[in-house]
């Protein structure tokens, strides 16, 4: 299975943000979105899920070969495209246990609860309301383990590393060796740090994005070290 994006520009509130994008994303593969802030990574996922508040002017979105660019979020989820949010909202009233049981009945994730909560060491977390008063670390694990219960074909990830301690993005990164070995989910994965890409031990390919436009693409464990020596305004070659 393909995720393919072809020749994608997407606009917020009238602003194009993202200009002529082509990616792939295969079943079982992972790559890294990388880039400064306000280059598009956001913009660029959220155009993938479908969310409404960005527009897509030209281009198009083909899972396994179906373009799916007309299709509203929900009908993008239930294809299997998932978007994991950068910061998930805080549910009154609804613990972690309903939601988790609620969503794996709907995807049919039932039996990855157990091997999922326990991996993400998140039990203890079950019978408070989702996400309220989470640290950073509890807030992004519960979100990687709700993401993967919907048996995603391919998962779209914002920076689930950012302002998550090291015990976290150890856990993180096993969740998502889970996914893309058990569940052979394609990982689009927003990040800043080869912390992450490192702790996951699956050799990713990496993309830079730069004022809304690829700037370069290689083997992603090359690209970080490259960041971290020269910034981005010298990881792509100046």
């Amino acid at each position: 299975m393909e995720l393919r994006v072809e020749r994608l520009t997407a606009s917020v509130d009238s602003s194009e943000i993202v200009k002529d994008i082509d990616l792939l994303l295969r079943s079982g593969e992972i790559v890294l979105l990388l880039g400064p802030n306000g280059a598009g990574k956001t913009t660029l996922l959220s155009a993938i899920a479908g969310l409404p508040r960005v527009h897509v002017s030209r281009g198009r979105i083909l899972l396994g070969g179906e373009d799916v660019t007309p299709l509203p979020a929900y009908e993008r989820a239930k294809k299997g495209i998932v978007l994991s949010y950068q910061i998930p909202p805080e549910l009154t009233g609804v613990k972690v246990s309903r939601l988790a049981k609620l969503i794996a009945e709907r995807m049919g994730g039932e039996d990855l609860i157990g091997a999922l909560s326990n991996i993400l060491e998140i039990n203890h977390l079950f019978e408070r309301d989702a996400f309220r008063g989470f640290s950073g670390g509890e807030r992004k694990r519960v979100e990687v383990f709700l993401t993967a219960l919907t048996r995603p074909r391919f998962a779209l990830l914002d920076e689930p590393d950012s302002g998550v301690d090291l015990d976290s993005i150890k856990l993180i990164a096993e969740a998502i060796r889970f996914m893309v070995e058990k569940l052979r989910t394609g990982m689009l994965i927003v990040t800043h740090t080869r912390i992450l890409a490192e702790r996951v031990g699956i050799e990713a390919h990496g993309v830079v994005l730069k004022e809304g436009r690829i700037a370069c693409s290689g083997r992603a464990s090359e690209l970080l070290e490259l960041l971290e020596e020269r910034g981005f305004d010298g990881v792509c070659g100046g």
